[in-house]
């Protein structure tokens, strides 16, 4: 009943959708069932006044009636879904607190970096610059931006009294905008099975005050304790009904190396990997071109990023080109040489 009864603004929008899409299949689904029982009664064998006529095959209004009220209700869910589907879009920043209070363009998010580990949740405030485990304490009426990843296997992210579930997928980061509107405290949990500890894959969600907050960040930076890299590594080991930890300090670019799977100084981030490919495949391109007859090269060569270099992962992630700078460098070169 919380889905249909929550306490933020996204999982109300999300419930009354439901309704309405119930409602109007509902438009379909009565009269048939009404209509099934009244024709199971009406020409029942033992009644002799109901009309009996074998020859009649065609009726033009019942044939605009069966096919014309579907179509116009699966019309109606198609908009609905349409308009839904871009309002709704969890990538999308909120534009409201709720519906009678519009969003402040001064407002900033709470940045929540959301890990799902085998079999427990991990909590990174960047901005605050504290981590938790199975414990998610956000204030009312402020935007949230979730930031969501995984360490192992796919995992679903769900609040049903804040938003719908998003999946938590390793190597990848997906995003959620929620935002809570009254204080309380909320269950959280994984919707996808990954495992034998999955049942107990569950975390309390509290809904306070902004001084309530500040005095929790407070609280656990003075408890102390830092979430380091190695930290993370043993952390992330599988475990099963883990109580709730709290770390005052967390190793700085932590949430990124978990998306790219190199917490781990000795493994290579995935980033580095891709820009590394990347580099590769343009240099390729650009030997291709220099060795096809028929086509000259500049006297002063091919000029670009052709001799830069990948730095190590000891050197820190590299930043990928972007696919557009990629090929409006391969078309350059390409227009040159012709």
């Amino acid at each position: 009943m919380v889905v249909m009864n929550p306490s933020g603004d996204i999982a109300k929008q999300q419930g009354q959708l439901v309704v309405a899409s119930t409602l109007l299949m509902l438009l379909i689904i009565v009269p048939v069932i009404v209509l099934t029982l009244l024709f199971a009664w009406r020409y029942r064998k033992s009644n002799t006044k109901a009309r009996y006529e074998p020859d009649w095959d065609h009726s033009t209004q019942l044939e605009l009636v069966i096919w014309g009220a579907p179509l116009l209700i699966i019309i109606a869910l198609g908009l609905l879904t349409w308009i839904s589907t871009h309002l709704l879009d969890p990538y999308r920043p909120l534009q409201r607190i709720d519906e009678n209070r519009p969003l402040a363009a001064n407002v900033k998010p709470l940045e929540v970096q959301v890990v799902a580990l085998d079999w427990k949740w991990l909590f990174i405030y960047p901005e605050q610059g504290v981590a938790s485990v199975n414990e998610l304490v956000t204030p009312v009426d402020v935007p949230i931006n979730f930031k969501i990843s995984a360490s192992t296997v796919m995992n679903s992210f769900y609040i049903p009294a804040l938003a719908g579930q998003i999946y938590a997928m390793p190597g990848m980061e997906t995003q959620l905008h929620a935002v809570i509107n009254k204080p309380g405290v909320y269950d959280g949990f994984s919707a996808n099975y990954s495992g034998a500890g999955f049942s107990h894959m569950r975390f309390k969600y509290h809904g306070v005050s902004d001084d309530d907050f500040k005095a929790w960040v407070q609280k656990t930076k003075a408890a102390g304790g830092e979430l380091s890299r190695d930290g993370y590594l043993s952390l992330e080991q599988p475990s099963e009904r883990e109580p709730v930890r709290r770390y005052g300090a967390v190793a700085p670019g932590l949430f990124k190396a978990i998306v790219n799977r190199c917490v781990d100084p000795k493994a290579v981030c995935m980033d580095e990997m891709m820009a590394a490919d990347m580099q590769r495949a343009k240099s390729s391109v650009v030997r291709k071109e220099e060795h096809t007859p028929g086509v000259a090269v500049p006297a002063g060569g091919i000029t670009g990023n052709q001799n830069s270099t990948v730095p190590s992962s000891d050197a820190g992630p590299a930043t990928a080109p972007s696919p557009s700078h990629s090929m409006d460098s391969k078309k350059s070169h390409h227009d040159r040489a012709h």
